[in-house]
């Protein structure tokens, strides 16, 4: 059974931080390594050729472990969701007429990419809406996403849970719909990959893609993409030389190849040996791994619920525990509640929440403790 781990950050004393959603706190371990790996700038003699090729050869296998990944070829490196999504925007091919489902509210770095996708081939995206009455909201929510999907879809862009509220979609279900008509499923993991389990193996996903810097707990401008082998083939974003075959090979730089690194191997960012984010995103990763993504959302259930039960008896809407995720949920306030003036108290207490749409958004994770939430329910 996970307990509190916030030993292992450098939160202060009276902060109440309650925003994993918006940016992990950094482990001491990690920033020490990042600290460690950026004074190596200083002595570049000690930096080996190999070097630009061990540690991300790490990285994939450690992300490859977390999802359930067959394979790590199938991981690239990238700076961030909006160049993981380029890359798929890139390899896609639409006709006329032919339609990409998103829910309503998405994050806009996804919903620019699916848009002029859509126009440049004469295309629509269809935006899922939730329903106006709270009454069972994540079940016909889930329900339209599925009826949505038709023949005419090409494409579905979504996340695991969304990221104003924490609504919780069933990709299982998503997954058999879309592979029933032949569309792509393409899957955003910043809000949920390291904080609620996802297997490969089981979604099966066209692409997933990471940034790092919030449940990963790694690095800003750094995360990672899984391609299936569908993108194989594709075209790449850039031309960058670690991207080609024999490029571990300095001495033959100069003989040119034409043929990409196996898989997803063609599409990782130049320079992502990065000597300094890649160590951090590393050492993050395999505390995650060492955790547990199941054990993490069980945590945050057990710190969180009476919350949850307080907030429900005055009057508040907080999604059912069966439609979205423990570390990520919306308080809808009552309509008699001022947002303004709780929004103050959280203010003055240091208790750190975002506000995202019509939703007060709570994400917690092991360096919380259920005194956090007592603090949280008291500005109420």
């Amino acid at each position: 059974m996970l307990t509190s781990q916030k030993h292992l950050f450098s939160l202060e004393d009276g902060i109440t931080y309650l925003n994993g959603a918006y940016m992990s706190p950094q482990l001491k371990s990690t920033e020490e390594i990042g600290i460690a790996n950026l004074k190596r700038k200083s002595r570049p003699y000690s930096i080996t050729p190999e070097d630009f090729f061990t540690q991300r050869l790490v990285l994939k296998k450690r992300f490859a472990e977390l999802i359930a990944a067959p394979n790590y070829q199938n991981i690239a490196i990238i700076p961030s969701v909006s160049y993981g999504t380029a890359t798929v925007a890139n390899n896609v091919q639409l006709q006329a007429g032919d339609e990409i489902i998103l829910v309503e509210e998405e994050f806009p770095s996804n919903v620019y990419t699916w848009s002029r996708l859509a126009e440049n081939y004469g295309a629509h995206v269809k935006i899922v809406e939730p329903p106006r009455d709270f009454k069972d909201r994540g079940r016909i929510w889930n329900e339209a996403i599925l009826n949505a999907i038709t023949s005419k879809t090409s494409l579905v862009a979504m996340a695991h849970v969304h990221w104003a509220d924490g609504t919780k979609f069933d990709l299982r279900a998503i997954r058999e719909k879309t592979r029933a008509v032949g569309a792509l499923l393409i899957i955003d993991g910043t809000q949920s990959i390291g904080a609620l389990p996802f297997t490969v193996a089981e979604l099966q996903p066209d692409a997933l893609i990471c940034g790092g810097y919030k449940w990963l707990m790694g690095p800003y401008s750094l995360g990672v993409a899984y391609y299936s082998d569908v993108f194989n083939d594709g075209r790449p974003l850039e031309d960058n030389w670690m991207n080609k075959l024999h490029s571990e090979d300095f001495t033959q730089l100069t003989q040119y190849h034409d043929e990409f690194q196996p898989h997803a191997g063609r599409y990782s960012v130049g320079e992502s040996s990065n000597f300094v984010l890649v160590p951090m995103l590393i050492n993050a990763m395999e505390q995650l791994i060492q955790w547990q993504p199941k054990q993490i959302q069980a945590y945050c259930q057990s710190i969180s619920e009476h919350a949850v039960e307080q907030l429900r008896e005055i009057g508040c809407f907080i999604e059912d525990n069966n439609y979205r995720g423990q570390h990520l949920f919306g308080v809808y306030l009552p309509k008699e509640r001022e947002m303004q003036k709780i929004k103050q108290r959280l203010q003055e207490h240091h208790i750190f929440v975002s506000y995202r749409g019509k939703a007060i958004r709570v994400s917690p994770n092991v360096y919380n403790q259920k005194e956090d939430f007592d603090r949280f329910i008291s500005c109420f």
